[in-house]
């Protein structure tokens, strides 16, 4: 594969995310980058303790929001591992909720590309909307890009219909240099999103990461005219910082990515939050954070 190398102003990159981030918003359009937030986020629950008790309560919650407070959009997906699709498909029945895997040896991506095509086969046999992958950081940090975008194309063939969501890591891509070469790589080979993290390295996602990536995008469509996802993962839990990420993506993509079709949060404690905060603007009180809980 051919690749360019994009020479990322750190500094400069850091001071637009300044200028984005200081916008202030008036009280109604709040409101609404609320709602809009809470319909873009992913119920995540991607634990070694995960049980089917644990992902169908979480399955419950997500489809009953209306109970607490009416008028609100769904929640997008419901992400869960290999083994829990099919409990959370069956509980999920009847609503617009779509289930995403993670997949390919999620976290670290450490087994044989063989391995890695039969778990995504098995996740889209079980009912996967989505399916969300890792880029082998090992072998890009290596300089093997060719390897890289052949492994993504090969996962997007096993998904069939199912959307994919490309990995890819940033905490361990290490320059912002990186970021934008494995965006570029992913988005060449099929990536229909691309996301920031797995929520188990730290850093995740940062808001430098996130603007480099939604760059990334935006030269893509320019070239191309072909629309591509983004999706932070880990480190965003407070409707504040959701919100100044919408700023983000209307200056740089523009209005037709203001939407759960092609931008995602990975953040299932950010739900609690958003829900906090539409409550508050709605009536002035904040209710505890218990009741709320999507745990």
């Amino acid at each position: 594969m051919e690749t360019f190398i994009h020479r990322i102003d750190q500094v400069g990159a850091q001071e637009r995310v300044s200028r984005l981030f200081s916008r202030s918003i008036k009280k109604e359009s709040k409101i609404e980058a609320l709602h809009t937030v809470l319909s873009m986020i992913d119920l995540t629950t991607l634990e070694g303790k995960d049980s089917p008790g644990k992902v169908k309560q979480l399955c419950y919650k997500a489809a009953h929001l209306h109970d607490q407070l009416p008028n609100l959009p769904t929640v997008a997906a419901i992400c869960v591992y290999p083994t829990m699709v099919a409990i959370a498909k069956k509980a999920l029945e009847g609503t617009d909720i779509n289930v995403a895997s993670v997949a390919t040896a999620f976290p670290s991506g450490m087994t044989p590309l063989e391995y890695k095509l039969n778990e995504v086969k098995m996740v889209v046999a079980e009912g996967a909307d989505e399916v969300d992958m890792v880029i082998s950081r090992g072998k890009f940090l290596g300089g093997e890009y060719n390897y890289v975008a052949d492994e993504i194309a090969s996962v997007k063939e096993a998904c069939g219909k199912a959307h994919l969501k490309v990995i890819l890591e940033t905490g361990e891509l290490v320059t912002l240099d990186n970021v934008r070469l494995a965006s570029d790589i992913a988005m060449k080979s099929g990536a229909d999103f691309i996301k920031t993290s797995t929520g188990k390295v730290s850093p995740a996602a940062t808001p430098p990461v996130v603007l480099i990536m939604l760059e990334a995008i935006r030269d893509y469509f320019k070239k191309t005219g072909k629309k591509i996802g983004m999706k932070p993962a880990g480190g965003i839990s407070k409707a504040k910082l959701s919100i100044q990420y919408l700023v983000m993506i209307k200056e740089t993509l523009g209005q037709d990515w203001l939407n759960a079709d092609l931008f995602r949060f990975g953040a299932s404690s950010l739900a609690n939050d958003v829900l906090m905060q539409i409550l508050k603007q709605s009536t002035g009180v904040y209710q505890s954070a218990n009741y709320f809980s999507m745990d």
